[in-house]
Parts: structure tokens; sequence; C-alpha cells
């Protein structure tokens, strides 16, 4: 709730407040009246007369006093009682509250007086159902998915070790023999490797508790050095890239996260590029902003996974024994990286194109 919207709660409870105190008073004032001076006069007098005559006359002569008296009383009363109702509201919010985290399927109600609390403790109700449901969800992928890689971590391993073992246990092995035992265990060894970089973006997916420092950087620079550090993956799959950017492009950012972004959109293309295609990056800044557009060709996403492709530990390729099968946190990484920096990415599909645009 906003501060015009807690002020304008406030305002309503105080003024219905004063509404009641002044009714309820009048009210009263007028039945007391009819009673002492309408239905119960003679009855009265009489009474205190016959009590003492003395006291009887001074009532009499400060009639007016005694019902200003009264009606103080009465007023007081009335007060006491709105207010202390009024309390009692604050202790059923407080009480909303606590069923929240104690019962948080069970719906909040509150007297027409805090419907817009209502209203707001009920969506707050649901926003922690729909979190806790997608953090449980969560954690369940995150515990699949790092009970799977366990497993995969085996396979490569026990290559490498089997490998490894026969090159330094059989002394007669021909040439061409041990350059392949070597070139299969290095390929496994690769292969750990990858898949230790996915145990640690697992463990460390989360970046919103991760500060950034920014410094004046240039894309540019660090576009040309993360395209040579991905060469050997262009080349493995035959793919070729094309780079378009001005010469220099300065922006504000924390070079290493950026880095990291940029280069989960780059080996994304590449997992997903059909072999001997092009990988296109475009480049450009304007007074306001800087743009740039990841571009490859690739088999068409379908509509419900676009939806979902920048989510925890989601992958676009559901077989967890691909090749390029990773945690499903790359995209999720970059999109949180972007967003601290205060820009936006999002991706379009038409046909076999794959474009992924970011706004710095």
């Amino acid at each position: 709730m906003d501060n015009k919207e807690f002020s304008k709660l406030k305002n309503s409870i105080a003024i219905k407040c004063i509404f009641k105190i002044i009714l309820y008073s009048i009210l009263a004032m007028i039945i007391l009246k009819i009673i002492i001076d309408g239905i119960y006069n003679e009855q009265i007098a009489k009474s205190i007369s016959s009590f003492n005559r003395s006291f009887y006359f001074w009532c009499m002569a400060h009639k007016m006093l005694l019902m200003e008296i009264m009606h103080l009383i009465i007023i007081t009363i009335i007060t006491y009682i709105v207010i202390r109702n009024s309390n009692n509201n604050m202790v059923k919010v407080i009480s909303a509250m606590d069923g929240i985290l104690k019962e948080p399927e069970k719906d909040i109600k509150l007297s027409s007086d805090l419907l817009i609390l209502e209203n707001r403790l009920n969506n707050i109700r649901i926003n922690l159902i729909t979190n806790k449901n997608k953090a449980k969800e969560e954690t369940e992928k995150k515990n699949d998915l790092i009970m799977y890689m366990a497993h995969d971590l085996k396979t490569p391993l026990t290559s490498v070790i089997g490998y490894l073992s026969l090159l330094n246990d059989e002394k007669d092995i021909s040439k061409p023999m041990q350059e392949k035992y070597i070139k299969i265990a290095l390929d496994k060894s690769l292969r750990l490797e990858e898949l230790t970089n996915q145990f640690f973006d697992i463990t460390r997916y989360d970046l919103h508790e991760t500060p950034i420092t920014k410094n004046k950087i240039d894309l540019s620079i660090l576009l040309d050095q993360l395209i040579d550090e991905f060469y050997p993956m262009l080349q493995a799959r035959d793919l070729k890239y094309v780079l378009n950017k001005p010469e220099h492009v300065y922006f504000e950012g924390d070079g290493d996260k950026l880095a990291r972004a940029f280069g989960n959109l780059i080996k994304n293309a590449i997992n997903y590029s059909y072999q001997c295609t092009t990988i296109e990056i475009n480049v450009t800044q304007n007074e306001d902003n800087v743009n740039l557009v990841f571009r490859n060709k690739g088999e068409k996403i379908p509509e419900y996974k676009l939806d979902k492709i920048f989510e925890k530990f989601y992958r676009a390729d559901e077989s967890r024994t691909s090749s390029t099968g990773g945690t499903g946190l790359g995209l999720a990484i970059t999109k949180e990286i972007i967003s601290l920096h205060g820009g936006k990415i999002w991706i379009e599909n038409e046909g076999e194109l794959i474009e992924f645009y970011v706004e710095l």
C-alpha cells in the first residue's frame, strides 16, 4: 500500500469515527432529554425533593450545568466505545496478518471499513502462495538437476580414468592409438569442465544479493574478446560469425557480469544454431541507450517455450542427455544481469530465425 492509499484509509476511518461519535451523542442527548424532561420529569423531581430539599433546589438552579456534565459523560463513553471498536479492527488486521503466515489458503475477511486492507492482504496472501509454490518448484528442479548432473559426471570421468589407465599400463600401444586415446580423454575432460561450470552456476544462480561494480567499459572490445574465447566452439560446429558494431561503445556497467551475460547469449546461439550457418551480433548506440541483437538460425521455438525461456532451470532442450542441454540457468542469469543494469531483454522467433534483443 502506497502513502496515498494509506492516507486515504486513515482519513476514511477518522471521518467515520467522528461521524459515529457525533451521531450517537446527538441521539443519546435527545433520548436523555426526553427521559428527564419528558417522561420521568416529575418522578425525578419528587425523588430528589424527598431525599434532600436543599439539594433539589440546588439541582434546579444548576440544571443546565448538570445537563452539560451528563452530555460530556455521554460523549466520553461513546468516544471510548467507538475508539475501542476501531482498535478491535486493528486487532483483526493483525490477526489476519498472522493468518496469512499460518493459513495462507484461507480467505481474509474484515469489516466493510477495512475493505481496502482486506483486498490488499488477500493479494499479499495470493502472492505468498504463488511465490512459495514457485520456490518449491525451483528447489525441486534444482535438486533434480544436481542429481542428474552428478550421475552424468560419472560417464566422462570413468572414460578419462579408463583411457589414461590404458596409456599408463599398456607400454606397447601404437602412436595412432595413443593419439586416439589422448583425444578421447581430452574430449571427456572438456565435458567434465562444462558440467563443473554448470554446477557452479546452480550454486550461485541468484544474483539479487550480488552487488555490481560499475565502471566505464568499451562493449566493442568486450565482444571482440568474447568471440575470440568462443572461436573453438564456433569451429567445432562449422559456424561463422558477423559482428557489426561501432569502433567504440562506452557504457557504465560491470564488465565481468556483462561478459557473463553476453557470453551466455553467444553460447546459446552456438548450441542452438544449425551447423554451417552464421551467427550475427549487431550493436548500436544512441544518446539514451545501447541496443544489441544476437541472431542465429535454428529450429523454431514453440510459443509455450518462448514464454518460459528466461525462467530459472527451464531448458528449451528438454532432454537432459542432450549435448546442448545445460542447467537452464544461462538465460535466467543473463536476464538478471541485464535487469541489474536497468536494462531489458526479450526474444523473438520468426520461422528459423532466433533473435535476442538487449537494451541497456
